[in-house]
């Protein structure tokens, strides 16, 4: 990202974002609430474009991708993720048309879901229930990337371990993420790198430990320094 501005024209939220986000591991995103993190990822994946500024992917422009190709390889889990028609099976399929059920029932258990929710009406999950298969969702295209706008919110502690488990499996076997999270032990369990932002703008970037030796208060809070 170079000189990302990004926002409503009037009043942008993104100012001036330069940052190389690693091509590996766990990048977590932190920031007060409104500081920009949700925005910056939707650019990741086009949900939204750049007022000004550039961002490359693999050395190719975003806005030179088709959004639909793109967002098959860098997929996104949102906090409320859409819930579509159908059951279970049918919202897989809206991921990955020819999904059978051996590939479903194994994103099932991948994501911790009981196999006999496969053919369940969408609608009938709970909402711990809903996000984890969104989860499932995302992974059906085998994504390069995976961008998670606080993926386990809404989740119970176990379920929340599910899903942490998994990031830390996808990372390790070279699909990077990058996490949007509030929760600081959290961040300091999966995190490789964090990119704070503060008020639109990068307040720091640079492996935890570095974090937890800055100067500034803000960013020590935000990543829970000890």
């Amino acid at each position: 990202m170079r000189e990302v501005v990004a926002g409503p024209a009037a009043d942008p939220i993104l100012r001036g974002i330069t940052v190389d986000i690693p091509n590996a591991g766990i990048t977590a995103v932190v920031g007060p609430s409104g500081s920009g993190k949700s925005t910056l990822l939707r650019l990741l994946n086009r949900l939204d474009d750049p007022l000004a500024g550039e961002i490359r992917w693999r050395g190719q422009r975003l806005d030179e991708l088709r959004p639909d190709e793109l967002r098959r390889q860098v997929a996104m889990v949102f906090q409320h993720p859409p819930i579509f028609a159908g059951s279970v099976l049918d919202n897989f399929r809206v991921a990955t048309a020819d999904t059978d059920e051996g590939r479903a029932l194994h994103m099932l258990d991948h994501v911790g879901l009981a196999a006999g929710l496969l053919h369940r009406n969408a609608a009938d999950l709970s909402g711990g229930e809903a996000q984890r298969m969104c989860v499932a969702r995302a992974l059906l295209t085998d994504p390069m990337v995976v961008l998670a706008d606080e993926p386990t919110a809404a989740l119970d502690g176990e379920a929340r371990q599910t899903i942490e488990k998994l990031a830390q499996q996808l990372a390790e076997a070279g699909t990077p993420l990058v996490w949007v999270s509030h929760d600081t032990q959290q961040l300091r369990r999966l995190a490789n790198h964090v990119l704070a932002i503060v008020d639109g703008q990068v307040a720091a970037f640079g492996h935890l430990s570095d974090l937890d030796g800055s100067d500034d208060p803000v960013v020590r809070g935000l990543v829970g320094a000890p």
